[in-house]
């Protein structure tokens, strides 16, 4: 018995997300249709310039927009910065360094450090013989 196998396919939305990019600023065709795995794959392996172009200027979704200024997206919301940034817009904030911003990100310094000694504790016991 042979078994088939089905394309996997997946809304735009989530293509979006895997790829990065704000789901809005894409391609009409891409946000109507849906994407197989083998597509997605080509578009990360030979990005198109649509895709180029988004990932180099934006607008960028909340999750790019926090690793890019390094804070968490919680920081974002509590910066009150609940839009997607161009990348125009990520490095006017970071050069105008508003005191938000500095405390997101001496917050997710520490959250980083916290999450480090957790993880160094654990590899510790876990290095010890029982």
């Amino acid at each position: 018995m042979k078994s088939h196998q089905t394309t996997q396919t997946m809304k735009p939305a989530t293509a979006a997300k895997k790829l990065g990019v704000y789901l809005p600023a894409t391609p009409a065709e891409f946000q109507e249709g849906v994407v197989t795995r083998a597509e997605l794959n080509e578009l990360q392996a030979n990005p198109p310039e649509w895709l180029r172009e988004l990932r180099r200027t934006g607008p960028h979704p909340r999750p790019v927009v926090a690793a890019k200024l390094g804070v968490s997206i919680a920081g974002l919301a509590r910066g009150g910065v609940t839009e997607p940034l161009t990348t125009e817009q990520i490095d006017a904030l970071k050069e105008e360094g508003p005191e938000w911003l500095e405390k997101e990100r001496a917050t997710q310094a520490d959250v980083r450090k916290e999450a480090a000694r957790i993880k160094e504790k654990k590899d510790a016991e876990r290095a010890q013989p029982s």
